[in-house]
């Protein structure tokens, strides 16, 4: 890979990476549900007028809207605003190994040796990380790992949904999610307006970046590269967004390191590894 693109993929790592931290920023001002609604409402604006669908395509897309809008992005801006920024970037990691297990089951793809110790590295590593003081407690624990399901989920519709180009589907997907998302908020949150009224520029930032770097410039890029090199090529440097996700946590969260992140989290990485690298024909992974 030239060193130009080399570095615009390492370039979408840091930005997704980061994501992690700026969710939880925006979540610290704004209710986790309505900072989600308005990022899809822009989105949805900036990407909809330029990436028209067919009509026999939307049933679809509003498919996906549940599983990767409302059960995915909603329930990911929630947990992470009650669990450390590392923690739940790795939580949110087994979105690959119950999408293997997903494509074994309904798809009846074959498991093979290495993606089988994948997967027991995988959920070692869950285990490992519930022996530390950095798990969050079983609600946030199990609302990110709902989350990475509807990753998973997501990824098995998008398998066998019809060819949509990436940007069309992020835009129409958060077209179709900003009203279920809306009523979420409406139904469970409180002081909405008054914390739209409040929020400083971190909180609004934190909400344009998520929308605007995370969904469509870091997305533009990626399949950018994705048309230009083979994927065995590409896919593998989403390893390092948890990685660095967990350095990020540190350094401006002020987040732990201990024995049960590293030794954890090593095993989750490498255990997506040995599934990721592996990926022959299947659809490239979709990180946040």
């Amino acid at each position: 890979m030239p060193l130009r693109d080399l570095l615009l993929g390492l370039f979408v790592i840091a930005i997704w990476a980061l994501n992690i931290i700026v969710i939880k920023v925006g979540v610290a001002e704004l209710p986790p549900l309505l900072m989600t609604t308005l990022r899809f409402a822009l989105v949805a604006v900036l990407l909809v007028p330029f990436y028209p669908v067919a009509r026999a395509q939307l049933p679809f897309l509003l498919l996906l809207s549940f599983t990767f809008g409302s059960l995915h992005f909603a329930l990911l801006f929630i947990g992470l605003g009650q669990a450390e920024a590392g923690t739940g970037a790795l939580l949110v990691q087994m979105g690959m190994p119950f999408a293997t297990l997903l494509a074994v089951v309904f798809l009846k793809e074959k498991l093979g040796a290495k993606r089988i110790v994948g997967l027991l590295f995988s959920f070692a590593g869950i285990i490992v990380l519930a022996g530390g003081p950095t798990l969050p407690s079983p609600l946030p624990l199990t609302i990110l790992l709902l989350s990475a399901f509807g990753w998973a989920v997501s990824q098995l519709l998008i398998k066998r949904g019809p060819p949509i180009a990436p940007l069309a589907l992020a835009g129409w997907v958060a077209l179709f999610a900003v009203p279920q998302v809306a009523l979420g908020s409406w139904l469970f949150e409180t002081g909405q307006w008054q914390a739209i009224q409040q929020a400083s520029w971190r909180g609004w930032g934190a909400m344009i970046y998520t929308a605007v770097m995370s969904s469509i410039v870091a997305y533009g890029i990626w399949y950018a590269l994705l048309r230009r090199h083979p994927v065995n090529r590409v896919v593998p440097m989403t390893l390092l967004v948890p990685v660095l996700a967990v350095g990020l946590g540190v350094l401006l969260m002020g987040d732990s390191l201990g024995i049960h992140k590293l030794a954890g989290g090593g095993l989750v990485v490498a255990g997506i590894a040995l599934i990721v690298l592996n990926v022959g024909k299947r659809r490239p992974a979709k990180p946040l």
